[in-house]
């Protein structure tokens, strides 16, 4: 069965979004989501929500069509990662909080969640590393696109792909093989995932789809 395509609403909520996913790999993204099954999503790095948007929209296409519901958890602690820090090429000064002086993206996800993901997302403001003490849910769709250092990105691998259900689907967002092009650990986590049981089904621009065996 063909993917709906993306409504109007949808992809103008995706353009104004603050973030970093061209066109392409949105689309593609969106694609992968619509074809799980339905249940439990994990997104690991939500920043203000701009991939949100079109897993929710993929999760209303799942539970249409399977009558059976299909949530995103989203997670993040919304203090954004090392390249978003001043001094670094992706720093946004309009987010950053006048009162603590620290960048902080929940207001901007927040306005994403209220006008355009509510119905279907659930928002999780913690590092990593708190969720994964006590996330035991088993995952129909992981998207992994937190923080891009070699260990913490080992460590969201680690912690939340055991959850990925047998047939169930990896997206790894800013995966660049060769380390002119951008970090590395993003790769690392496929490589990894090829060596667990995970078998690449699609690749456009730096986003790769994985599924568990």
């Amino acid at each position: 069965m063909s993917t709906p395509p993306l409504p109007q609403d949808v992809l103008d909520a995706f353009h104004a979004t603050t973030g970093f996913m061209p066109d392409d790999e949105g689309q593609a993204l969106y694609e992968a989501a619509a074809s799980a099954r339905p249940g439990t999503w994990l997104e690991i790095g939500t920043y203000c929500g701009k991939s949100t948007v079109l897993l929710a929209q993929a999760a209303r296409v799942v539970a249409g069509s399977s009558d059976a519901a299909t949530q995103v958890v989203t997670v993040d602690h919304h203090h954004g990662s090392e390249e978003n820090q001043p001094g670094w090429e992706w720093h946004d000064t309009s987010m950053v909080d006048e009162h603590s002086g620290l960048l902080d993206t929940l207001p901007a996800f927040r306005r994403t969640w209220d006008e355009h993901v509510k119905d279907v997302v659930s928002i999780v403001v913690a590092t990593t590393a708190q969720v994964a003490t006590w996330w035991r849910t088993p995952v129909e769709f992981l998207f992994l696109d937190g923080n891009h250092v070699e260990e913490m990105a080992q460590h969201d691998y680690a912690a939340f792909a055991q959850h990925v259900t047998p047939g169930g689907l990896l997206a790894v967002h800013d995966v660049f093989p060769d380390p002119n092009d951008g970090g590395q650990a993003p790769w690392h986590v496929v490589e990894r995932a090829l060596g667990d049981g995970f078998e690449q089904v699609s690749q456009t621009g730096s986003l790769r789809i994985l599924r568990r065996r």
